[in-house]
C-alpha cells in the first residue's frame, strides 16, 4: 500500500479498535496507521461481515465477532488519493480517466479498478492492440513478435496479472462494457493503477525523453557539422 498523503509505501502497522454503542459491541471497527515517512495519519473504518444466518441480538453478534470475523475496510481519512497527476505526455482522455480513478479509490475500489481497466484498454488501443475484449488485447501485447515493441518482463507480468483480479476472466471487458464494475479487493484496485502508471512510463514518458535527448544530440552534431543520428 502507498501512503495516500506522500505516495511512499509504508508498513501497514494498524492500531485496531472496536466501536461500542451503549457499552455493547457493534459491527463497526476503526483502525489507524501513521506513515513513517511523512508522519501523517491514515484512518479506515471497518464493518464486520455478519452472515445472514446469524440470529439477531447482541449475544449472537458478540459470538460472531469473537471468531476473528472478516471485515470490509474503507479509508475515511484522507478522503482523497495522492496518486497522480498523470504525466503531461499521456493523452488527455486517458489522463482524465486515470485522475478520476485516483480520486474515487478511497471511496470505491471497484469504481477505481473499472476506470483503471478502461485506461489500460485505451493505452493498448493507442498502440494498435485491439480485439473483441480486453483479455484478448492483453494477449496481443504479450504475444508481440516485434522485438522493438516488446514489453519489459516486469511489466509483462503485471499486465498478465490483471486477469486475476475480481474473477476478471468471467467478465470480458469489451468496448461496450469497459466500465463494468467487478468486485475487487482494495489492494487490487491499487495494483491496477500501478500497472497503468508503469504503462504511462513505458509508452509515453520514456519515448518522449528519448526523443528530447536525440533532438538535443542532433542539435549539437549539426552545430559541429557532423552527421545526425538516425
Amino acid at each position: 500500500m502507498k501512503c495516500p498523503h506522500c505516495s511512499i509505501s509504508f508498513h501497514e502497522n494498524w492500531q485496531d479498535n472496536e466501536i461500542t454503542r451503549d457499552g455493547k459491541r457493534s459491527v463497526w471497527r476503526i483502525r489507524l496507521a501513521a506513515c513513517p515517512t511523512c508522519k501523517k495519519d491514515i484512518l479506515e473504518l471497518g464493518k464486520i461481515k455478519v452472515p445472514t444466518k446469524v440470529v439477531k441480538g447482541d449475544s449472537a453478534l458478540e459470538a460472531f465477532a469473537n471468531l476473528m470475523p472478516e471485515l470490509e475496510w474503507r479509508q475515511v481519512f484522507p478522503l482523497t488519493s495522492s496518486r497522480g497527476p498523470a504525466p503531461k505526455e499521456v493523452p488527455q482522455h486517458i489522463a482524465k480517466d486515470y485522475t478520476e480513478a485516483c480520486g474515487v479509490l478511497p471511496i470505491s475500489p471497484k469504481a477505481a479498478a473499472a476506470l483503471a481497466r478502461r485506461c489500460l484498454q485505451a493505452i493498448l488501443h493507442g498502440q494498435g492492440y485491439k480485439d473483441r475484449d480486453l483479455a484478448k488485447e492483453i494477449d496481443l501485447v504479450l504475444n508481440e513478435n516485434d522485438p522493438s515493441k516488446g514489453l519489459p518482463l516486469s511489466l509483462r507480468d503485471m499486465i498478465d496479472g490483471v486477469r486475476n483480479f475480481g474473477n476478471f476472466s468471467a467478465h470480458p471487458i469489451t468496448d461496450r462494457t469497459s466500465l463494468q464494475v467487478i468486485d475487487v479487493e482494495p489492494h487490487e484496485a491499487e495494483w491496477c493503477l500501478e500497472i497503468v502508471e508503469e504503462m504511462f512510463q513505458h509508452f509515453y514518458v520514456q519515448p518522449a525523453v528519448r526523443a528530447e535527448r536525440k533532438a538535443a544530440l542532433n542539435a549539437k552534431l549539426q552545430a559541429a557539422g557532423k552527421p545526425l543520428t538516425k
